[in-house]
């Protein structure tokens, strides 16, 4: 009998580079001109956790974690790879997650926003939104691969990891962090078994918001 040691990271990954793109290219594909909305009220989000509007912020983007959870991985992923539909319902349950914290309040930082780990925050809300949308046309891919919060699962996953660091505090913050964070290890993994450069850029964002995540819970103890 084989044991687990005898896998390896490609015996989990059943597509190769070329197909992942062309599911990118068919989200584009779907749901264009909806990228110019969803951009919108990614932008939006990030100024309203700046000015310390956090209920509203998740109520505004728990609906866009429920779409990419069904249209992204349960309508399209989950053809390549079938864990694909498992991974669209831990999209719904970080929907329940930012609609329960909106309704409780529970979590919620009211400091300064000009605070360090906050500072991170908002550079990786942006790097989701202006950054990754651009690393496919600048690595020669179309521009229909190119990754757009909202519609594709990476860029909503670093945007929300960055909204997280502004917007929460202690426990809660880990809380509505932990799925984002693992779905950025999971595509991060799978982009770097398929040769693609995207891999570093996921794996550096996610070790800078581990770093946020630490810095504000240290900055915590002393509030």
């Amino acid at each position: 009998m084989n044991s687990w040691t005898s896998y390896d990271l490609h015996d989990f990954i059943p597509f190769t580079a070329d197909i992942y793109f062309r599911l990118l290219e068919r989200m584009s594909e779907s749901f264009w001109p909806l990228h110019l909305l969803t951009l919108m009220l990614g932008v939006t989000a990030v100024w309203l956790a700046f000015k310390n509007y956090s209920r509203l912020v998740c109520l505004l983007i728990a609906p866009v974690w429920a779409f990419v959870g069904y249209a992204f991985f349960i309508q399209h992923y989950a053809e390549l790879n079938w864990a694909g539909g498992y991974i669209g319902y831990v999209f719904f349950a970080q929907t329940i997650l930012l609609l329960l914290v909106a309704l409780t309040g529970l979590g919620f930082d009211n400091v300064s926003r000009k605070k360090p780990a906050a500072v991170i925050g908002i550079a990786i809300a942006l790097a989701g939104l202006i950054g990754l949308p651009f690393m496919a046309p600048l690595m020669g891919g179309s521009w229909l691969q190119a990754e757009v919060f909202g519609i594709h699962a990476d860029p909503t996953a670093v945007t929300t990891l960055g909204l997280a660091l502004i917007m929460f505090r202690g426990w809660g913050l880990w809380l509505i962090a932990i799925i984002q964070a693992f779905w950025l290890l999971i595509s991060g993994l799978t982009l770097w078994v398929l040769g693609t450069p995207g891999a570093i850029a996921l794996f550096t964002i996610v070790a800078t918001g581990l770093i946020g995540l630490i810095w504000k819970s240290a900055e915590s103890r002393f509030v």
